[in-house]
């Protein structure tokens, strides 16, 4: 018999704060956060604005690599939510930018912010395959996003923790591009 999703959600999450707690109790959190940094780093390509979220709770902190982006020319961007059956949309953010408040705990970028499409996102997630599919946290904002842009390039941001041997998944449901860990950078396997 297999979990709910909202079941293994829910596991999940408790395992991403243990782990991140045993990280910072060893004091290896900032040299984890190093590492996925340098594997995301390497991956951007030729991408010349590159999306990602503000971290809530135990989430991989996308900061560092954005700060990096920033410094290397690249133009950034962050998510904006408004009601759980609208699009989320990427607006322009520069390092020292105001945010604000917005659904579902998010800080995120003013209504009058500049929108802008994304080459690359930078996606938070709770679980994730060796198939590079992801479990997000339920709302669908990423998979109705990536089913109606599938052209930008999608890299999950993940703790080793939060591997799981097949991540329950969907029809619609569609797979990363790359994912980076605090221990490695995965790919789609090539046959």
């Amino acid at each position: 018999m297999s979990l709910s999703k909202p079941d293994v959600r829910r596991t999940l999450r408790l395992r991403r704060r243990a782990f991140v707690t045993a990280l910072k109790d060893a004091g290896q959190f900032e040299a984890s956060i190093t590492a996925i940094t340098t594997r995301i780093s390497a991956h951007l390509g030729d991408c010349a604005t590159i999306a990602a979220y503000w971290p809530i709770g135990a989430e991989v902190d996308p900061r560092p690599a954005l700060l990096a982006a920033h410094a290397a020319g690249r133009s950034l961007a962050l998510p904006r939510v408004t009601t759980p059956d609208a699009p989320m949309t990427f607006h322009r953010w520069r390092p020292g930018d105001s945010l604000v408040s917005g659904g579902h705990g998010l800080l995120q970028p003013p209504a009058d912010s500049e929108r802008i499409i994304p080459d690359l996102i930078l996606t938070p997630l709770l679980g994730f395959d060796r198939r590079l599919m992801r479990l997000g946290q339920g709302a669908g904002y990423y998979d109705r996003l990536f089913a109606r842009a599938p052209h930008i390039r999608r890299i999950g941001l993940a703790w080793s923790a939060q591997e799981v041997e097949e991540a329950p998944a969907d029809a619609w449901d569609i797979p990363l591009h790359g994912l980076a860990t605090e221990l490695e950078w995965i790919e789609p396997e090539t046959k």
